[in-house]
């Protein structure tokens, strides 16, 4: 299919018969005449579908990660939603509460937890600390013992199962720096430690195998691996992780939120698992719910290739460059043109790595000035941007109801020498 698939876009995706595309009620290139480019635009209904439909199957306690897209008003918005927010880090962990949520709503990951990190989640009361190694328990249970308080906890297993994603993504099997192994007794003893704990009460077991995943047999697999285990400690809590892939090109196919949380609850049901199931999902909630825009800087011939440029790059979005990820693009001006060029569709740095687009395809009309759209950016685009190059980071935009509203403002220069000393 040269044309986009427009079900690649957010929910509220309208085309008008003369083409214009809006999305929550806006067209795309009055937002860009706004607020400029690259900036992300992000569909505000979608976002609280997603959030409130993964409550209505998993129910209070499972939790938004983070990492994949977060300011305040994404954390605010999860909250509000019924969602707790996994957080890994001090920093994400502060934008969380800055945006009013409370620290029972929050879940501290991470595999090299700071003190100060842990003292303020155990002073504040999350919801709970998952445990990741036994330096991780020895300084979670010397806070606890501290404050005299009495934090509950997630042991992490990593089951030791491989997955079909790129190898950066895996986090389950046998060389992960995630967890505590299941295949050398480390899960069984930590669980031991956890439960003849004064301090630490064990809420219950995480796992975790890997993200952009789109395989439901693949985590039913790593349940498989675990269920005997997490049958025999029979605590009250079992987490599954998130890891859900998602459609970023016109031909993916992945399960949809819907089939992946069935098959696994009624997996561990089948089990005879007795506690609560309960996920993270992160990029199954934000990546289809917003695009990037990006306007065209030069068109190019160079030997058998055609380079478009674009003012954004691996700045705004890295993750072809990390991942080899791949992307969809079309004119904003004309959605449905039909794509017959095609173009490696390149950013501004100093970089060869730098591209949004390997082989891809474009209407042949395209040219500089031209306003384009990539799809999908929704997860770990701006929660993984830089300044590389002293790119100021884009604004991050919500549609509503015809409403354009920035949630995150454009970086100036001027913020980019702020921490600058001298």
């Amino acid at each position: 299919m040269s044309q986009i698939d427009l079900s690649l876009l957010p929910q509220t995706t309208e085309l008008t018969p003369t083409r214009r595309l809006y999305i929550g009620g806006r067209d795309l290139t009055s937002i860009s005449e706004e607020f400029g480019t690259p900036s992300f635009i992000y569909d505000e209904a979608h976002l609280a579908a997603n959030f409130q439909n993964a409550v209505r199957i998993f129910g209070g306690g499972v939790a938004y990660a983070t990492k994949a897209f977060l300011c305040k008003a994404v954390a605010r918005l999860a909250y509000e939603c019924g969602m707790s927010l996994d957080v890994s880090t001090g920093g994400e962990y502060s934008v969380s509460r800055a945006a009013g949520v409370p620290a029972s709503k929050l879940v501290l990951h991470g595999n090299n937890k700071s003190r100060t990190e842990v003292m303020r989640a155990v002073s504040e009361g999350v919801q709970w600390i998952v445990l990741d190694s036994f330096d991780d328990l020895a300084l979670v249970t010397s806070v606890a013992e501290h404050l005299n308080a009495h934090p509950k906890v997630l042991v992490r297993i990593n089951p030791g199962v491989e997955v079909h994603t790129h190898r950066f993504n895996s986090t389950g099997n046998r060389v992960s720096k995630f967890g505590f192994p299941l295949w050398t007794g480390d899960a069984e003893r930590v669980v031991s430690m956890v439960q003849r704990s004064e301090w630490l009460e064990l809420e219950g077991l995480h796992i975790h195998v890997g993200s952009l995943v789109f395989s439901i047999d693949t985590f039913l697999a790593a349940l498989n691996s675990v269920t005997d285990f997490v049958r025999a400690v029979d605590a009250a809590v079992f987490v599954v992780g998130g890891g859900l892939g998602v459609r970023y090109l016109n031909y993916d196919e992945a399960p949809t939120f819907d089939e992946w949380s069935t098959a696994i609850l009624i997996r561990c049901k089948e089990a005879g698992i007795r506690g609560r199931v309960l996920a993270e999902p992160g990029r199954s909630m934000v990546a289809s719910t917003a695009v990037t825009i990006y306007t065209v800087g030069s068109v190019t011939v160079k030997g058998d290739h055609t380079y478009v440029a674009v003012d954004g790059g691996m700045s705004d979005n890295p993750r072809p460059l990390l991942y080899e990820s791949g992307y969809e693009a079309f004119l904003v001006h004309d959605p449905l043109a039909e794509r017959d060029l095609r173009v490696n569709i390149v950013g501004r740095h100093c970089e060869q790595g730098d591209t949004i687009i390997r082989d891809g395809l474009v209407p042949s009309s395209i040219s500089i000035g031209d306003v384009i759209c990539t799809p999908v950016t929704g997860a770990y685009g701006y929660t993984m941007a830089s300044n590389y190059n002293r790119m100021a980071r884009p604004p991050v935009i919500w549609v509503s109801d015809g409403q354009a509203r920035p949630v995150v403002r454009r970086e100036t220069l001027e913020d980019m020498l702020a921490c600058d000393v001298d």
